[in-house]
């Protein structure tokens, strides 16, 4: 297998690879097992949040991993809950404290929250937290193109990465090439649309089948040339080896195409649309 995973570079110039490791679920000591294997299989991008209640065991791993600090990048969230700005501040700090680190190399404002509308404040939050040196690049989830026009109206400062649902059912044409125009780097959460029926399509199967590959592989190929960074989770070595065995393979702009047809404007997993949904 090719571990040499591709980077990006991001808008402010930091260099991230092209796929990442979810942790959501991943807690305890079982957490952190997951966490220490994902990165001695070639991870270096690992995604966690406030919300997901394992900062602790994201920085236990990265601290027994044999892998040095300075060459992974490690990114949390900003809770809906802690946008108004003195509280963003100090729950960075805390995510800090929480995951034993010196800093976070990204850092995001989970959901934008549009009728509480304090995005912008705890996007200024965010702005101070990188001049303190908490975080090296800062960017959103979930942020809809008109949340992120009105960042960079506001702030003059535009996000690194819009991190959102994204996978075979809801690949998100319209937003990945706004935020393209805005120069913004598009990263895919439930990339593998957390298990939905997409893993067991026949025509993808087919897909993969062809390139010797498995349907989760196909499907991350997928998000790779689209040009977004998906971030699955395993908790296995098998499956997070897999995960990461997708550069040897290119599929053509009909597979492609294939692939992309599957989308609905309906096809969020669980409905949360972010012109609405607010998370606390």
């Amino acid at each position: 297998m090719n571990h040499q995973i591709p980077e990006k570079v991001l808008n402010d110039g930091t260099k991230v690879p092209v796929i990442g490791f979810g942790t959501v679920g991943f807690k305890g000591a079982d957490g952190v097992q997951a966490i220490t294997g994902a990165i001695d299989a070639g991870y270096r991008l690992i995604d966690t949040a406030f919300n997901y209640e394992n900062e602790g065991a994201v920085g236990k791993a990265v601290r027994q991993s044999s892998v040095p600090r300075e060459e992974l990048l490690i990114c949390s969230k900003l809770p809906g809950r802690r946008h108004a700005y003195q509280e963003a501040i100090v729950t960075i700090e805390e995510s800090l404290y929480r995951g034993g680190l010196d800093y976070y190399d990204l850092y995001l404002i989970h959901w934008p929250n549009p009728q509480i509308d304090r995005y912008v404040e705890a996007w200024q939050a965010l702005i101070e937290a990188k001049k303190r040196g908490y975080i090296r690049s800062i960017g959103v989830c979930n942020f809809l193109p008109e949340h992120n026009e009105r960042l960079i109206r506001e702030t003059g400062v535009a996000p690194s990465i819009n991190q959102v649902e994204l996978h075979p059912l809801f690949n998100q044409e319209h937003q990945r090439a706004k935020d393209a125009e805005q120069g913004i780097v598009t990263e895919s959460w439930s990339p593998l649309g957390r298990g939905h029926s997409i893993l067991e399509n026949e025509k993808i199967g087919e897909i993969a089948a062809a390139h010797g590959k498995t349907t989760t592989q196909a499907i991350l190929r997928w998000h790779i040339q689209l040009g977004a960074i998906p971030i699955p989770k395993a908790s296995s070595l098998k499956h997070q080896t897999e995960n990461l065995d997708i550069f040897d393979f290119e599929l053509s702009p009909e597979e492609m195409n294939v692939i992309s047809a599957f989308s609905s404007e309906d096809g969020r997993i669980w409905g949360q649309d972010p012109k609405s949904y607010e998370e606390l």
